[in-house]
């Protein structure tokens, strides 16, 4: 007899949407924003206690990290959409099909990771230009964090899971044990070990491994068809494919934006380990702003999936409305605060002036504008959730991926200063979001006449 956590859920398809969006948000924010003090913490401990080298390693492979992971992050998007898709129809068995095919496919997907990250760290950090003051370091970090890649593939396909039919405060306990386990070894290992960014990198991982555990043993005890039964762990081809489908032009397009960010990041690590330090201190600090926003991407992903499914296309677009409009004020009510406190914000980080100083400059450029990131989102989460994934890929390619290089090659060869570097990002962000905007305008004759989502992707 399994537990029932069905009042944990949520029927996205109906009920009044402006609170129920904010509602179902709120866990995957605070979530998100938990991680990131965590995170954050890191950076601190190594800052305080382990010198501006050891937080310019850290901070510099942020970049790397991302690009490398994100393709199979990707993946779990297609399982969130999937999942939502067959709650909003009522496809028990297809659920549960697609729950067993994702875990395991998070499994395999961890080890590949692990092995890539672990044989390619010291190659892509000279590729990137990394400091000789801080590389051996970095790396070093780099292929510890990897080594735990299994865990934290399974906690994130587990958790899309959850999210897709409504459940968003487990993650959010999970992540806080998980977390204060996670800051409490932080402090044994580098300061009372000194092991520095090992120790992090340790902390870390074992971390990531509770909530793994946690978050599995949570779907285990699940009735319906989203309990997890071990023993029927496969890869079932036909949803594995739908996975692929959705997933990888999420993940590519992630692996790419990290790519253009490995662009900038090389260029930033020109100006030095002071810099590069303040670069890091500052996106910490940024962070928390986008994790705000990005929160409603997710959130417009899980009911325009949902509902899809139920053949509700005017839901789609108010669920879409609302989460702009809450992705538009998270955006410019904690990007205008985070720059204007953001000095202290930085003193947190680091007690350095110069470094101070290089921080508070990426802050005001990415910051005060941060809003046009978040709205720029919720259309790619909406369009995705409707099961056109390839379309914002290619959009987002060109208009921020391309574009930012580009801007690196040109605008910034022939100006060379941070300022003109970070530039490129509240431009990008402005362009691709009109992009995607039009292209959901295009694509609202299709979906109010409430097309299935096979018959929407063969029009």
């Amino acid at each position: 007899m399994f537990r029932t956590h069905a009042h944990r859920t949520m029927d996205m398809t109906e009920g009044r949407l402006f609170f129920k969006v904010l509602f179902f948000a709120l866990p995957i924010m605070l979530s998100g924003i938990l991680q990131l003090v965590f995170n954050a913490a890191d950076t601190i401990v190594v800052g305080r206690f382990a010198g501006n080298e050891a937080l310019a390693a850290v901070g510099s492979v942020g970049s790397l990290n991302n690009m490398i992971i994100s393709l199979f992050i990707g993946l779990s998007v297609g399982v969130n959409v999937l999942v939502a898709r067959f709650t909003g129809s009522k496809e028990s068995e297809n659920v549960s099909e697609t729950v067993h095919t994702a875990v395991l496919l998070s499994l395999i997907g961890g080890v590949a990771l692990a092995v890539i990250g672990f044989a390619l760290a010291h190659p892509l950090l000279v590729l990137m230009g990394s400091p000789e003051d801080v590389i051996d370091l970095a790396v070093l970090y780099v292929r510890i964090v990897f080594l735990g890649m299994p865990v934290q593939m399974l906690y994130n396909f587990c958790s899309a899971v959850l999210r897709a039919v409504g459940d968003t405060k487990r993650p959010l306990y999970f992540l806080t044990v998980a977390g204060v386990i996670n800051a409490v070894l932080n402090l044994v290992f580098v300061i009372a070990f000194h092991m520095s960014v090992a120790g992090v990198a340790l902390a870390t991982i074992i971390s990531q491994a509770v909530s793994a555990v946690l978050v599995v043993h949570s779907l285990m005890l699940m009735d319906g068809p989203t309990h997890l039964d071990l023993r029927r762990l496969h890869i079932n081809p036909k949803m594995l494919a739908q996975i692929i489908r959705i997933g990888l032009p999420a993940g590519i397009q992630s692996s790419v934006f990290s790519l253009s960010n490995v662009v900038i990041q090389s260029s930033v690590n020109s100006f030095g380990s002071i810099v590069i330090a303040g670069n890091a201190a500052a996106m910490n600090v940024g962070n928390f702003v986008y994790q705000a926003m990005n929160t409603f991407q997710q959130a417009i992903t899980c009911f325009a999936g949902q509902n899809i499914g139920a053949r509700k296309p005017a839901r789609i677009i108010r669920s879409m409305n609302v989460c702009l409009f809450w992705a538009f004020s998270f955006g410019v009510v904690l990007g205008l605060l985070s720059c204007a406190f953001g000095r202290p914000l930085l003193s947190l980080y680091t007690s350095d002036p110069a470094v101070i100083s290089a921080g508070l400059e990426r802050l005001y450029i990415i910051c005060g504008p941060y809003f046009l990131c978040g709205i720029m989102d919720v259309m790619t989460g909406v369009l995705r959730g409707v099961g056109y994934s390839l379309l914002p890929m290619i959009v987002s390619l060109l208009g921020a991926c391309a574009f930012r290089i580009l801007w690196v090659m040109t605008v910034f060869a022939a100006v060379p200063t941070m300022t003109c570097l970070m530039v490129s990002y509240p431009v990008s962000w402005a362009l691709t979001f009109v992009v995607l905007a039009l292209i959901f305008a295009l694509l609202w004759k299709r979906l109010k006449k409430g097309y299935s989502p096979e018959e929407l992707a063969a029009r």
